[in-house]
């Protein structure tokens, strides 16, 4: 069953146009990822799923709603989330506050209860429930940022760039919690430099070049695709 359906997007920053005629599919229960270079348009598309940027044109139903013209918050109300570029904690609050701050849409009984799911997922935070998040190190923050947006306890999850600036082994780690909560029933819609884990995890992928979708396949089949290996995979 399709849960997210954009057809024919188009945005712009001003005269640049950023997003030029997309579409896409995203079925309930599947990882599927968009990779890309820098600047090709990637962060843009999940904002403006998000609500955060308003489309120039094209639809976007989320479960046969359309979502444009939604404000982000009747957004994540939805069932949609989204985990940003650059983690974006609130550094001068705790963990446990940030945490609170992703459930701001739901009860207190539903975030009590919603809380001790993220921190199966995440015991690291957990340890750290009174710690000020700018005192977390960068895959902390990105543990942090993950959780706050699963406080919604959304149906899709977007992740963008989660392995940003972290290490090799802390890289493995969130790839490993990605695929943990695809199989605990969260439908992941990720964004990702690292083209190469993303087509490992992801059942299938777009390719989006200079705002435009080159190539669509199985995670699979792009990993051994000799465009998408000489351009993102290094040869």
């Amino acid at each position: 069953m399709t849960m997210l359906s954009v057809q024919d997007l188009h945005v712009s920053y001003g005269a640049i146009k950023a997003v030029k005629g997309i579409s896409f599919d995203i079925d309930e229960g599947e990882v599927v990822t968009l990779i890309g270079a820098n600047g090709a348009g990637k962060s843009t598309t999940l904002n403006t799923v998000a609500g955060l940027i308003k489309p120039d044109s094209g639809s976007i139903k989320f479960n046969g709603e359309e979502l444009v013209g939604i404000r982000p918050h009747k957004i994540v109300e939805r069932g949609l989330a989204l985990c940003p570029e650059g983690r974006r904690v609130f550094t001068h609050m705790t963990v446990s506050e940030n945490l609170d701050m992703g459930g701001y849409t739901r009860t207190d009984a539903e975030n009590n209860e919603t809380l001790e799911v993220v921190y199966e997922h995440f015991p690291r935070l957990k340890e750290r429930t009174n710690q000020m998040a700018g005192t977390l190190s960068g895959g902390e923050q990105q543990m942090l940022a993950m959780g706050r947006a699963l406080m919604s306890r959304p149906k899709l999850l977007m992740l963008d760039e989660p392995s940003m600036g972290l290490a090799p082994i802390l890289v493995d780690e969130i790839f490993e919690i990605i695929q943990a909560l695809n199989k605990s029933g969260t439908t992941i819609f990720l964004v990702e430099q690292n083209a190469n884990m993303a087509l490992k995890v992801a059942a299938r992928g777009y390719v989006l070049e200079t705002g435009k979708i080159v190539k669509t396949g199985t995670g699979a089949g792009l990993l051994v695709d000799d465009d998408v290996r000489k351009a993102y995979l290094g040869g």
